[in-house]
């Protein structure tokens, strides 16, 4: 195989982006395979250091050249026939662009190969026979032009000399016209003579100039005519004249004149184009017949056809006339009527008018061929191009009118995949003509973003007892890039579970939607947290991925029963004993439980279910606590059944069978407890009609009081100056049998009365929130006629532990209104009274005047929790009948009393329930029938009292 390549020639353009050109030859003809160049070695890339080398065209659009890919070797594809690719141009390029890439660098590489002319055509005549008419009388040195040769090879290859058969008339000149074609005109060197010899043959012959020369001839039939005198002669043998290309139709072009002396016909001259002018000539051309005048006939075209020759011929119309010639040269002015062209390769498109180019890209990385041209010529086709819409990239010339689009960064697909762009060409023609060409550029994703999730970590709450399989959340994570590079997978990082079992035995994820499903089932009470990570990858090479981490909390279900921890249970029972004295309030006992779950499922309540003889009540927190006496009616063993319930939103409960045995053991007496009843489990036993009877009765018993206030205030107008100190006490003691009921203390209201066994609650104030116990003395103890004393004072404090209600007596004979006996002071009639403290007063005179007022002292108001506990105490002071006692009687009256005592049965006064209010007092009082000196007493004491009552109401 025949390596055509006499020279190589590299040029290189030295810029950021380089482009380099590179010449090359091959003659037409040559066999396919032909080598004709190796780009790999004349650019000095080794294939062997990057195997990833390669070389492509940009657009190739025949298949005349081939290039092998990884080298760059040109080759001949098929056979180039020159006159057909070039005509007969005198230069015959082929050109194409390549992308040669090695070392991750694009380059463009400008290839030119020129096809050189091999002598495969001989020179032709347009005819093979002229016929050439002379007069006899033809001067010497006349001029006959003969028909042009021509040849499809050019250079030496085309005609280069004319020669004419052997003849002593004629010889042949040959020139060369401004188009570079040779032409001949035969040259009259001998007169002629028709009558000697009338015809001439004549055979031209053109030879052109290659190795070995090829030659074409024709015969011109010369005929002597019989000679005209004179014949026309032109003014000019030859004219040029300058014609623009936009020069309109019919315009004049130029005018010919030939003078001929003789008279008559033989001097009358007519013009024509000289016979056998090329065909374009009479086409675009036209010449009067009488005045000479040349007119446009067709429009010109500068870049068509740059200039014209004319061969005008002027006749007389004599007989026997000879003509002569005139030559015109028409040159034509280009005028700028041509845009510029634009022509765009992009060095990889799928598309017109789209480029790609990968996001990987380095910096100043070839991207398209731009190649403009304006077929106008001098400033008419001076092109000149710039690049709009994006700074990312720029024009940078790679050779001659050719310029390329380079990067002028880095490119990030993600921050902007598609750019616009504009080239605008102009000329430099007046006016000047402007090209506009958009162009697309689109960037290919590279895998260079790794999956990002919408949270770094998830929170995700799991009930336990979940059915497995059940879905729990899906964790998202976005791709930036495209395709298989943006194409999310997740996938579980395995590990340990805080009880040691694999996170995969958990949980699993589904790879496409990123849903989170549950393996098993969860128990909070062993498992209460789980983590986790999950891992997103793309698809991409290599792929990339993240992670995000699960924290996945385990949320209490009530699925735990509580059960009982004291007392021990034996088959779902406990037998406790109980002593045989046990007063109502005793504490029977403590329930404890426990619940294996957590918050308010483990929250637990105690709840009596079957007690049949109605004797306990047990509190929220367990404390089973007798309600009244245990006496022989009740038997020898209580049984209960007891439940421990939790706050779960569907509770659970254990239940458990409590016998109570009764033992002869006797129960310790340091302290009974009254249990008041919480509100709100008073609240929970009330229905709607109990509401409403309430409310109604409530609503009567305020009614009663106004009217009583009422009345008792004007008794009080019409009696206060008679008023004295017995009548305001009376003398008549209260005895046992007093029908308020014996008890500790029988005032009017009857604070403390026994009832058989039973005592009734104190007082309850149920505006307290907080905790107040009303201690009472550990024995039983004698009740008085009246309490005279004014050193005890009945008082319950408000303070949570260390409450306390003490009743005094003045000691001093005070009077029924102003005793500590009685309750009906002005402190007793206001509702929701929180201490009862009636202070001791001062002495009494002798007349029985006051001589202090009694004091009625308002507390504040403190918060009780329902089902608090009262518990009475009383100072072990004597009580004392008049306001004067000695030592001596005190101790004598003291001895008296401890006998009573130990006469009268152990009674422990517990009652559960709430202190009477002052109007539930009156109305007791007065449906007993007290005696009228009481009812005295009682008028007294409201009188004086009457304005704070009206205040508290």
């Amino acid at each position: 195989m025949k390596f055509h390549c006499s020279y190589f020639m590299l040029l290189c353009m030295i810029c950021k982006a380089s482009c380099t050109t590179t010449k090359y030859f091959t003659f037409e003809e040559d066999a396919p395979g032909t080598e004709i160049g190796n780009l790999s070695q004349d650019l000095k890339i080794d294939p062997a250091e990057d195997p990833e080398t390669s070389f492509k065209f940009i657009q190739m659009t025949n298949s005349l050249i081939h290039m092998r890919q990884i080298d760059g070797l040109l080759t001949v594809g098929e056979v180039i026939d020159r006159e057909q690719l070039c005509d007969r141009s005198p230069d015959c390029l082929i050109t194409f662009d390549v992308v040669a890439f090695s070392k991750e660098k694009f380059q463009l590489v400008h290839v030119e190969i020129e096809v050189k002319d091999i002598n495969d055509h001989s020179p032709q005549f347009a005819r093979n026979e002229t016929h050439l008419d002379i007069s006899e009388n033809a001067p010497l040195n006349s001029r006959f032009p003969l028909d042009v040769a021509v040849d499809r090879d050019v250079g030496d290859n085309y005609v280069q000399t004319y020669l004419i058969s052997h003849t002593n008339h004629f010889v042949v000149e040959v020139s060369t016209r401004e188009d570079g074609e040779k032409s001949a005109e035969l040259i009259l060197i001998k007169a002629l003579d028709r009558e000697s010899e009338e015809f001439y043959t004549v055979e031209v012959t053109a030879t052109d100039g290659g190795t070995p020369a090829k030659s074409g001839s024709t015969t011109v039939y010369v005929r002597v005519l019989d000679f005209n005198d004179n014949s026309p002669a032109f003014e000019h043998n030859s004219l040029k004249v300058e014609l623009g290309e936009d020069s309109p139709i019919g315009s004049r072009v130029l005018k010919v004149h030939a003078f001929d002396p003789d008279a008559g016909i033989n001097g009358e001259v007519v013009y024509g184009f000289l016979e056998g002018s090329p065909s374009e000539i009479t086409r675009i051309f036209q010449i009067d017949l009488i005045t000479g005048e040349v007119t446009l006939k067709d429009v010109l075209d500068y870049e068509s056809k740059k200039s014209y020759e004319l061969n005008i011929q002027a006749s007389d119309l004599g007989a026997n006339s000879v003509s002569s010639t005139c030559r015109a040269i028409i040159d034509i002015v280009d005028v700028n009527d041509n845009a510029p062209e634009i022509a765009i390769k992009p060095m990889t498109s799928t598309s017109d008018g789209v480029a790609f180019i990968t996001e990987s890209a380095a910096e100043e990385s070839f991207v398209a061929l731009i190649s403009t041209s304006d077929a106008d010529s001098g400033a008419n086709g001076y092109v000149r191009t710039t690049l709009e819409g994006h700074e990312h990239f720029k024009l940078q010339q790679a050779y001659s009118d050719t310029f390329m689009i380079v990067t002028t960064t880095t490119l990030d697909r993600e921050a902007i995949p598609e750019y616009n762009l504009t080239v605008i060409s102009e000329d430099l023609g007046t006016p000047p003509f402007k090209t506009v060409k958009h162009y697309t550029i689109r960037i290919t994703d590279e895998n260079d973003n790794a999956p990002t999730f919408s949270k770094a970590v998830y929170e995700v709450s799991v009930i336990e007892n979940n059915i497995p399989g059940s879905y729990m959340t899906t964790v998202v994570a976005r791709d930036l890039d495209v395709g298989k590079n943006g194409k999310v997978s997740y996938s579980l990082i395995d590990g340990k579970a805080p009880d040691g079992s694999a996170i995969s035995t958990f949980v699993s994820v589904d790879p496409h939607s990123g849903s989170l499903y549950t393996l098993r089932s969860f128990n909070f009470e062993s498992l209460k947290e789980v983590e986790f990570a999950v891992k997103a990858s793309d698809k991409g090479f290599p792929p990339l991925s993240s992670t995000t981490l699960i924290q996945i909390r385990v949320v209490d279900e009530n699925d735990n029963v509580p059960y009982f921890t004291y007392p021990v249970l034996r088959n779902n029972s406990a037998e406790v004993p109980i002593p045989f004295n046990a007063q109502n309030g005793y504490l029977a006992l403590r329930l404890t439980a426990q619940d294996d779950d957590s918050g308010v499922n483990s929250e637990l309540s105690f709840h009596i279910l079957e007690d049949d003889a109605k004797l306990f009540y047990v509190d929220k927190s367990g404390e089973i606590i007798l309600r009244r006496k245990l006496t022989a009616q009740c038997g020898d063993v209580l049984q209960i059944k007891v439940s421990v319930v939790d706050n779960g939103r569907e509770p659970l409960s254990s239940t458990a069978t409590i016998r109570f045995v009764v033992t002869d053991v006797g129960s310790q007496e340091d302290q009974v407890v009254i249990l008041l009843r919480s509100k709100d489990e008073e609240t929970l036993e009330f229905d709607v009609w109990t509401v409403v009877i309430v409310g109604f009765a409530g609503c009567c018993v305020l009614l009663l009081v106004a009217i009583i206030i009422l009345t008792v205030t004007c008794t009080i107008k019409r009696r206060r100056r008679n008023f004295g100190r017995d009548g305001l006490y009376g003398s008549t003691p209260l005895s046992k049998s007093n029908p308020v009921g014996s008890g500790i203390y029988a005032g009017p209201n009857g604070f403390l009365r026994s009832e058989g066994d039973s005592m009734q609650p104190l007082y309850e104030d149920k505006s307290m929130d907080f905790e107040e116990k009303l201690f009472l003395p550990c024995k039983p103890f004698e009740q008085t006629f009246l309490w005279q004393d004014e050193k005890y004072c009945l008082q319950r404090s408000g303070t949570s532990n260390t409450d306390q209600l003490s009743v005094k007596d003045s000691g001093k004979g005070d009077s029924d209104f102003n005793d500590s006996d009685s309750d009906i002071s002005g402190a007793a009639q206001k509702r929701g009274l929180t201490t009862f403290q009636p202070l001791a007063r001062g002495p009494f005179n002798t007349t029985g005047d006051w001589k202090t007022k009694p004091h009625v002292i308002q507390t504040r108001n403190m918060p009780v929790p329902p089902g608090s506990a009262y518990t009475i105490g009383f100072a072990p002071a004597p009580l004392y009948n008049t306001t004067h006692v000695s030592s001596q009687t005190w101790r004598e009256n003291h001895s008296k009393m401890n006998t009573m005592n130990t006469q009268r049965p152990t009674q422990t006064f517990s009652r559960t329930g709430t202190l009477p209010s002052y109007s539930a007092h009156q109305t007791r009082r007065a449906m007993t029938g007290v005696q009228e000196q009481i009812e005295t007493v009682k008028d007294g004491f409201l009188a004086s009292a009457s304005s704070e009552v009206a205040t508290t109401f």
